[in-house]
């Protein structure tokens, strides 16, 4: 019998339904070149610090509507036992009714648009903290060196993953890295408390989406939008519609009425008669809506390894 290290798996599933693979997982990847996430020859490769310990996981379409998935390391039966979850499997996207053209028109488009669950947390935290007011490029660059440089080189025979570092590892990242990787005290004083506290935070997998988002609210710097980005894959949570995001109204309310700007406020009202099913709702609309044209410039970088 093999050792939980030189764990190496593989599991088959069907799903009760259309699933679009791709777009179910792409929420898991934060930019190009995210060592924890890639999409090669087909498949879908992620890697996860487990309860078991780091794990990797590869999924793929394999005959008719069946899965395939491998799985290496400690983590690797965790992975295998998650991954009907992990494809949307306890999501209905039945129970979305849309009442607006687009989106009956996006929801016929996307049958196969499953919300994922990784039943983990702190994996989706950290990077959602990385991303507070700053551009997408700022945020997927300091989660790249961040990972090169603490995270734990990933089991399985894909080269150059990694596995996240434990809470620990994080907790103790020196002032001077965070500033290296372009990481303001204030996101790294969170993502510190939120480590130290990693075992509380875990324990937020276990509860619904409202509950886990109020006690990620808890720790200083986590606010509402933070706290839905991560349970919208923690949780595969249908209602936990971001709020606070510089483009999100706008895209929202332009897809929706046409209006150029929009305020969240506003947003939601749009979204109210879709109460249950709001972030599911924005999926679609990002998916098939184009945004308004911009009449700003765009968000500027700030760079403070120069500071």
């Amino acid at each position: 019998m093999e050792t939980a290290a030189a764990f190496e798996g593989t599991r088959h599933w069907t799903p009760d339904g259309p699933l679009d693979l791709a777009r179910t997982l792409a929420p898991l990847g934060r930019g190009p070149g995210d060592p924890a996430f890639r999409v090669a020859d087909g498949a879908v490769w992620r890697t996860c610090r487990t309860p078991a310990g780091p794990g990797t996981l590869r999924v793929a379409r394999a005959a008719g509507d069946r899965v395939t998935a491998g799985a290496w390391g400690p983590g690797g039966a965790w992975l295998l036992d998650a991954l009907p979850a992990l494809l949307g499997a306890a999501d209905d996207p039945a129970a979305f009714r849309p009442r607006h053209r687009l989106l009956h028109e996006a929801h016929r488009r996307h049958p196969g648009l499953r919300l994922t669950r990784t039943g983990r947390v702190l994996e989706s935290l950290i990077p959602s903290v990385l991303e507070q007011k700053v551009t997408s490029d700022e945020a997927y660059r300091a989660w790249r060196l961040l990972l090169h440089r603490y995270g734990e080189t990933a089991p399985g025979p894909l080269p150059g993953l990694k596995v996240v570092p434990d809470a620990r590892t994080w907790a103790l990242i020196p002032s001077w890295e965070w500033h290296r990787a372009g990481v303001d005290y204030r996101r790294a004083g969170t993502i510190v408390r939120a480590a130290r506290v990693a075992e509380r935070m875990e324990e937020a997998a276990g509860m619904t989406p409202e509950d886990a988002a109020a006690r990620l609210t808890l720790i200083p710097g986590i606010g509402p939008w933070t706290a839905a980005e991560t349970v919208q894959r923690s949780h595969g949570a249908p209602d936990a519609v971001t709020t606070g995001d510089l483009h999100l109204p706008h895209h929202v309310g332009h897809a929706l009425t046409g209006a150029p700007r929009t305020d969240d406020a506003a947003m939601l009202e749009l979204l109210a008669p879709y109460a249950g099913q709001r972030h599911r709702a924005t999926r679609l609309i990002l998916l098939t809506a184009p945004g308004p044209p911009r009449r700003a410039p765009r968000f500027a970088p700030n760079d403070i390894r120069h500071i």
